[in-house]
């Protein structure tokens, strides 16, 4: 049996290396990759386009928090009536946050309490989906 000269030793111990951290750095580029969705459905307690218009300007402001990747606001659809569909909502907005920790600052930072103590008044009923991808 041959021995490895020392060049060929270190070079084998770094290749040796590279595949034994291998799963842990695709893992942690896994979890980079990730996104957290905040899916919130408001009822209004007087549905109509005034409190309608009033509460989507209102959730246009969240965008200026710095942990809000994207956000979306929007009243349902005209798509076709099925058992499976639920569009008894009158506003509902999505967001993309990059980490669970972003979605926990968004939830105690200043303009997000802002948000909720000038237009709570404005729903009767909120629901909340959060769910994180698996890309």
């Amino acid at each position: 049996m041959s021995q490895l000269n020392p060049k060929s030793r270190r070079k084998f111990i770094k290749n040796a290396a590279i595949v034994a951290v291998a799963p842990t750095i695709l893992s942690m580029e896994q979890q980079k990759k990730s996104t957290i969705i905040h899916h919130v459905f408001f009822w209004l307690k007087e549905p109509g386009d005034t409190q309608r218009k009033e509460l989507i300007k209102g959730l246009q402001t969240l965008k200026a928090i710095p942990q809000v990747k994207k956000l979306l606001t929007g009243v349902p659809a005209s798509t076709e009536k099925r058992d499976v569909v639920d569009n008894s909502f009158h506003v509902s907005e999505l967001m993309y946050f990059n980490s669970v920790e972003d979605q926990d600052a968004y939830q105690v930072h200043p303009v997000h309490k802002a948000f909720v103590d000038q237009y709570s008044h404005l729903w009767e009923k909120v629901v909340v989906y959060d769910m994180v991808t698996e890309e």
